[in-house]
């Protein structure tokens, strides 16, 4: 057995590994419960509930598992679908059908006389596929393999092809291809549960595709054995939940990861190993791939699947626009609608601690009472300060949890205003628990807007509602919702152990600049009987203002080109703007370029080198060195698993430089804008943004060299 060694998050055993019960006894009840579902099945009108009661997640008797599979699948009476067909078979790749479908016959232990007979139901269902859904067919889109088990249960050609369709239809995610969006789910679900693993192989370019194509697609047959295949997709079609597979894979590459992080083999051979690692199952696996496989998904918020329910079903369905690119999530959303909801059921289940990760004007303006604050200007303004908040914050959830609050969860969420370029100092600090491999980390999706949203569409402010107290202020203004007086809850009663002014009272203690902040947090959390004032659910967003500066003439950046209004400025930003191309979005497979940093930053012609952080959209920073030489500017991205060596991230001409500009608060934080001018204006085409410890010093001599650029270009 491969997965006895697997043990829970907390160390420990999920498997009970007692000796077997006596074989006798054994035999005795699964007699016992071949009879009942033969019975039931036997009466007619089985449902697949009352199989799932009787079989209780076992494998299935092998003479009855055309019947429950059909049962499962929803197919039991359904017509002959392929009566209307005239049978030809003509589609452009018909050769290619038929090679695929003679291999998969002489894999299979069919008597000869019946070869010919089974060759043409098996090529007779995937043509008419092919025609009925007008799809191209492809050998490496694996419906081979999902034919392969359903061959076994000896079905009529009407049958198969039901059956055939109705996988496809239900179990097999739209997209199921190279770079799809079902593997950068999975991705996240990874991250989710294994970040360390995760980050391994993010480090080494191992992309779920690259490996899981085939488990996904084909529902494991591609590599199991015929035997095996059938106990899995007994218990998935059980299941009766498409997701279900990606906790399948996710334990099938856990228990894999020792291996994984061990093996000192290339790249090909690794993901050739993990490929494979299925063929490896054995059928007294199967039942502890499933316990675990449901422990992990007892541990993942339901946004999992709510989120992405266009995956799986009909086209129709999947056809309404998702405008989230799981390529570039950071990590895992959950809405605010689950987040409220988790907090406040009982016993076991997802629970969530919340960490605002907004201004602090905007969280005392209001915020979800059972949220715990954490400037996320403070990891560039006073890093040893937002050090500090970090282990006061995992000390509040830790004890947090054990008080037994409402707002203790061991899912960290971090939630941010909702707006793309307010939240960008969020998504840094969220990248920086990733990075930290914490387990459990996610987003909440639209951020504080979101929550106020949802509080107005269930009208929270109905007197019936017990969602009033879910928004709070800990500013001191106080607001008529539900008229809440004296920090009394809305209903009249109070929760035993003041929720509301738990998290409130943590992230005072935070604001302080006592060295006793720790202690401070987990004695608020013993004693919370404050009371927290209420405010409606429509806050004012603070206004804003864009304020830049454009540098003076003596700065001599101004300087027009002939006929051309100035394309060169240095100053101040408020906000960054969304709609310009950001070049650091771009792949590090277009990069491929690999230097010696030593050597580069030793070259003649390189006159400055300043160590930074190459900053994305996203929050995460990379270690990089930015260079200058007479005419360009270089960023060199270092290479983690390759010490000394970086690969070339940009390279700018500097009289491609039209503005460089800096955050107010964070003077640190350098954008560099590239462009062309003519007469229309300015076409901004990149734009870099870097963490230069002295940025001052660093966009001095950079501004220097561009003006003797630009000089020379004049003259």
């Amino acid at each position: 057995m491969i997965l006895k060694f697997l043990k829970s998050p907390d160390g420990g055993c999920l498997i009970d590994n007692k000796e077997p019960l006596k074989e006798s006894a054994e035999a005795i009840r699964e007699i016992a419960k071949e009879k009942d579902l033969a019975d039931a099945l036997e009466e007619g009108g089985c449902d697949l509930e009352t199989v799932r009661n009787i079989v209780q997640g076992r494998q299935l008797p092998a003479h009855l598992r055309a019947k429950v599979w059909k049962i499962a699948l929803n197919v039991v009476g359904k017509g002959d679908s392929l009566a209307s067909w005239d049978g030809s078979l003509d589609l452009p790749e018909q050769s290619i059908v038929h090679k695929d479908c003679q291999e998969l016959i002489d894999q299979l232990s069919v008597p000869e006389e019946e070869k010919s007979v089974l060759l043409l139901d098996i090529e007779s269902v995937i043509t008419f596929y092919c025609k009925s859904r007008n799809v191209k067919y492809s050998s490496c889109l694996g419906w081979i393999y999902l034919l392969k088990p359903l061959v076994h249960l000896h079905l009529t050609r009407s049958d198969l092809y039901n059956c055939f369709y109705a996988i496809m239809n239900k179990f097999i995610p739209r997209d199921c291809f190279m770079k799809g969006r079902p593997f950068h789910l999975f991705r996240l679900l990874l991250q989710y549960h294994e970040p360390g693993l995760c980050s391994f192989l993010d480090t080494k370019k191992m992309t779920p595709d690259s490996y899981a194509l085939n488990w996904l697609g084909s529902l494991f047959s591609y590599y199991c054995s015929a035997e095996v295949t059938q106990a899995i997709w007994d218990g998935y079609l059980q299941q009766a939940d498409p997701f279900f597979i990606y906790f399948l894979m996710l334990i099938i590459l856990v228990n894999a990861k020792d291996i994984i992080i061990a093996q000192e083999s290339d790249k090909e051979e690794m993901i050739k190993f993990l490929e494979t690692s299925p063929a490896n199952l054995d059928i007294e696996d199967i039942e502890d791939l499933f316990s675990l496989a449901q422990y992990y998904c007892s541990k993942t918020p339901a946004s999992f699947r709510k989120g992405n329910s266009s995956l799986f079903g009909s086209s129709l369905l999947g056809l309404k626009d998702d405008d989230t690119d799981l390529s570039q999530a950071l990590c895992l959303a959950v809405s605010v609608s689950e987040i409220l909801q988790a907090n406040q059921q009982q016993g076991e289940g997802v629970r969530f601690f919340v960490v605002d990760c907004r201004p602090a004007e905007q969280y005392n303006a209001g915020h979800l009472s059972t949220a715990f604050h954490l400037d996320s200007d403070l990891m560039l303004q006073n890093p040893s300060e937002f050090a500090q908040s970090v282990k006061s914050l995992l000390e509040a959830q830790k004890q947090s949890i054990e008080s037994g609050s409402i707002a203790g969860g061991e899912h960290l969420c971090f939630m941010g205003s909702g707006r793309e370029e307010e939240d960008m100092y969020m998504n840094m600090v969220l990248a920086h628990f990733l990075q930290k491999n914490k387990e459990y980390v996610s987003i909440a999706k639209g951020g504080f807007m979101a929550l106020q949203q949802h509080l107005a569409d269930i009208n929270v402010e109905g007197p019936e509602n017990g969602y009033g107290h879910w928004i709070a202020s800990t500013s001191g203004s106080r607001s008529s919702i539900n008229s809440s007086v004296d920090g009394d809850s809305p209903n009249g009663s109070s929760d035993g152990k003041g929720v509301k002014s738990l998290v409130n009272k943590m992230t005072v203690a935070l604001k302080t600049k006592s060295v006793n902040v720790k202690e401070k947090v987990i004695s608020f959390i013993e004693n919370t009987s404050t009371p927290v004032d209420r405010i409606p659910f429509n806050i004012p967003w603070p206004d804003r203002a864009s304020l830049e500066r454009h540098v003076s003439s003596s700065d001599r950046v101004g300087k027009p080109y002939r006929g051309v209004k100035p394309v060169f400025s240095i100053g101040d930003e408020e906000e960054y703007d969304t709609d310009e191309i950001d070049s650091s979005s771009m792949s590090d497979d277009d990069r491929k370029e690999v230097v010696n940093i030593q050597t580069w930053t030793n070259k003649p012609d390189v006159k400055y080198n300043f160590p930074c952080n190459e900053v994305k959209e996203n929050g995460h920073m990379f270690p990089s060195h930015l260079l200058v030489t007479a005419t360009h500017m270089y960023c060199l991205r270092e290479i983690p698993s390759r010490k000394g060596l970086a690969y070339i991230q940009s390279r700018q001409a500097l009289n491609s430089v039209v503005k460089i500009t800096s955050k107010k608060k964070h003077p640190e934080l350098i954008t560099f804008k590239y462009g062309n001018s003519n007469t229309s204006g300015i076409e901004i085409l990149a734009v870099e943004r870097y963490l230069i410890p002295n940025a001052g010093d660093a966009t001095k001599a950079i501004k220097q060299q561009i003006m003797k650029v630009l000089d020379a270009l004049e003259s």
